[in-house]
């Protein structure tokens, strides 16, 4: 998760690339079609960047075993909220081989 993190706030081309085998897939969506293999990843993730000091994050991981973990987070932005879940299979070495993310926007509080 520090990787991660790191990696949002950086947008650098490395720290992204080091998260995810070769072959690794991203889904920013369960059921879109996903971003194939480290290059693509970094290019997509690149193309939706965020500015860094833009987001806060919260999250726990609920599920953490040596293949899979499931991780629930929170992600504010200054204009709304994300709730966020999400399952990311691992290679032996900790690098994601799949990772899909479910994201809804929070209802703006009344």
């Amino acid at each position: 998760m520090a990787g991660y993190r790191r990696a949002w706030e950086s947008n650098d081309p490395d720290d992204i690339g080091a998260l995810f085998t070769d072959d690794a897939l991203y889904f920013d969506e369960p059921f879109s079609p996903p971003a194939r293999g480290r290059g693509d990843i970094v290019a997509n993730w690149l193309r939706a960047a965020d500015s860094p000091g833009e987001t806060s994050f919260a999250w726990s991981i609920l599920v953490e075993t040596d293949a899979v973990a499931v991780v629930q987070g929170e992600t504010g932005y200054p204009d709304r909220r994300y709730s966020n879940l999400w399952v990311v299979r691992l290679a032996p070495d900790g690098r994601a081989t799949e990772f899909t993310e479910w994201w809804m926007e929070q209802p703006e509080p009344s």
